[in-house]
């Protein structure tokens, strides 16, 4: 637990310039917590705490303005950055090592239950301020898309 929290306080270090220490990472940036909380509303979701683990996520907006759905399945080292007004929604999948930025929208365009309907996003992938990355397909390892 201790060392991927390391890894991803670590990660932002790396990625944010702007960042200048452990404790500030740990203490102010709502990515990290959304990341964090996204987790424990994940662990609940998987043993089948469905409304615990949605309130959970809905605290967490509140708390951080980033919208991840409990089901949504996210990497190592993801980093959410000035990532106000982000969205992910329930069949999303990020990789290891992605960047996503504000006002981001990993979003579906079906209504159809039980079916893919948001993007999965390889590793290492950088999504631009203001994206809207919409169905069910692949972004492949290492895209950056605007």
């Amino acid at each position: 637990m201790f060392s991927r929290l390391r890894s991803d306080v670590q990660c932002i270090l790396d990625r944010d310039p702007a960042a200048r220490s452990r404790w500030e990472v740990l203490t102010c940036y709502p990515g990290l917590h959304a990341v964090l909380l996204h987790r424990l509303a994940h662990g609940c979701w998987n043993m089948g705490l469905k409304w615990v683990g949605r309130f959970i996520s809905h605290i967490s907006r509140w708390f951080t303005g980033i919208e991840i759905h409990p089901a949504a399945k996210i990497g190592d080292r993801v980093f959410f950055d000035h990532a106000m007004g982000v969205v992910v929604g329930e069949t999303a999948e990020i990789g290891d090592g992605c960047t996503i930025y504000q006002g981001v929208t990993l979003g579906g365009t079906s209504l159809y239950k039980g079916e893919k309907r948001h993007p999965t996003l390889g590793k290492d992938v950088v999504i631009g301020a203001g994206a809207k990355v919409l169905g069910g397909f692949t972004v492949g390892d290492g895209a950056k898309v605007g």
